[in-house]
């Protein structure tokens, strides 16, 4: 059975003081906020260098491969930043640009030119500057304090063994144990700063690197449709292959059933025999693909037995558990379900688990799908494959499907499904 996490075991839940602190978000927002101040400064330097440089020279040939090799330096640079916020911060921005026009160094630059992500890109490297400054002087005030404060005791202790031979003129115990009290309460306080400073500058990173409200709402449209035709052709690709074909089979049966009646009754029979049996398959069939359509099940008796359901079917035991106050939307009850279907058909097929679980419950914009298994790991988002497909359909109602599968394993499928869009 999958473990709960620490953070939700604690006393006083995931936002309370031991929560927040042994919370790994925490640590890894702490060293990025520590160091950011020198990545606004390298790339200050660095956009600057190339921008003087290149623009000047753009009256002569050479200024405009000069001047698209930076503007390309600074976008990478934008879509880096933005894997760090999901690294550091938990917050994750899809690349905002325009599809590449067809054309040659002209048509090129002018693309990157008036996208306004670019400039929106330049904006965000260099403000990083001035907000890493702020960042790192604070996060580097806060740590040293703290840290003082809590090795206050081992210093008093260090003074004690040699004999006051530390250099260190520590003499009143109860000041030291207040000290180190002390260091507690400010390592909290830190741990919240840090927490509060990280939400800040991913809201931040948001805005300036994730494109408009506009922008993103027409990015999940074009996901969505292209997800819908994706399913209309795996439809119509099932039917042509499958069913179809069995009740081709079974006309030709029947025919020939037929035309052997009377003089071959036997035979005749068998025909028929052959032709029920294909009936019988090709129900089956069509029963399946309304299933990956719309399970009736889900309808009628909602997520959990539906849930239920995929879960007995799977080749190794599944723990379900749906805790949801009340039923979502059908929208949001349907791109779940699918999300558990795909993500046991992968483990069936490719993890080697003996074990899963599935878990649905409530979260902060909606309902949130874990799927967890203690296979090998290794497990990626392909282009055209199930996953992918059903990121797509999630961001048509503005949902996010991540994906943590190392090597060695476990694999988790999450997805967050908002029932509000």
């Amino acid at each position: 059975m999958r473990s709960v996490r620490l953070k939700d075991r604690v006393p006083f839940g995931p936002k309370g003081p031991l929560g927040v602190l042994v919370d790994p978000m925490t640590w890894r927002a702490a060293p990025y906020l520590l160091v950011s101040a020198g990545f606004g400064m390298a790339w200050f330097v660095v956009v600057t260098l190339a921008t003087t440089v290149a623009v000047p020279l753009v009256v002569v040939w050479v200024g405009l491969p000069l001047t698209m090799a930076t503007v390309l330096m600074w976008r990478g640079g934008a879509m880096l930043e933005r894997r760090l916020m999901g690294a550091a911060f938990g917050v994750r921005i899809a690349d905002p640009y325009r599809s590449r026009p067809e054309g040659g160094l002209l048509a090129h630059l002018t693309w990157l030119l008036g996208d306004k992500a670019t400039w929106q890109d330049l904006g965000y490297l260099l403000m990083l500057l001035p907000l890493g400054l702020v960042e790192s002087a604070l996060s580097l005030a806060l740590w040293t304090a703290t840290a003082t404060l809590l090795l206050a005791p081992l210093a008093r202790v260090l003074y004690v063994l040699s004999d006051g031979r530390t250099g260190l003129i520590i003499d009143d115990w109860a000041g030291v144990l207040v000290a180190g009290a002390a260091g507690v309460v400010l390592l909290v306080v830190t741990a919240y700063l840090v927490r509060g400073i990280a939400w800040l500058h991913g809201t931040l990173a948001t805005v300036l690197l994730g494109g408009s409200e506009e922008e993103r709402l027409r990015a999940s449209r074009a996901r969505g449709i292209d997800a819908a035709e994706a399913e209309r052709r795996r439809i119509e690709r099932d039917l042509h292959d499958g069913a179809q074909q069995r009740l081709l089979s079974v006309a030709v049966d029947l025919g020939r059933a037929q035309a052997k009646f009377d003089a071959e009754p036997e035979e005749a029979r068998a025909l028929i025999v052959q032709a029920h049996a294909g009936t019988k398959a090709a129900i089956a069939e069509l029963r399946d693909l309304a299933r990956g359509i719309h399970p009736a099940i889900l309808t009628d008796r909602g997520l959990d037995a539906a849930l239920s359901g995929l879960a007995a079917r799977a080749p190794v035991h599944v723990d379900v558990s749906v805790e949801l106050t009340e039923r979502p939307p059908a929208a949001v009850e349907s791109i779940a379900y699918f999300i558990v279907a795909e993500a046991l058909t992968n483990l069936a097929k490719h993890s080697g688990a003996t074990e899963a679980s599935v878990a649905v419950f409530e979260g902060d914009r909606g309902v949130v799908v874990d799927v967890w298994d203690n296979g090998i790991g290794g497990a990626v988002v392909t282009p055209d494959g199930g996953l992918s497909g059903l990121a797509d359909r999630a961001a048509t109602i503005d949902g996010v499907l991540v994906l943590h599968s190392p090597v060695g394993g476990p694999t988790i499928v999450r997805a967050e499904l908002p029932c509000e869009w």
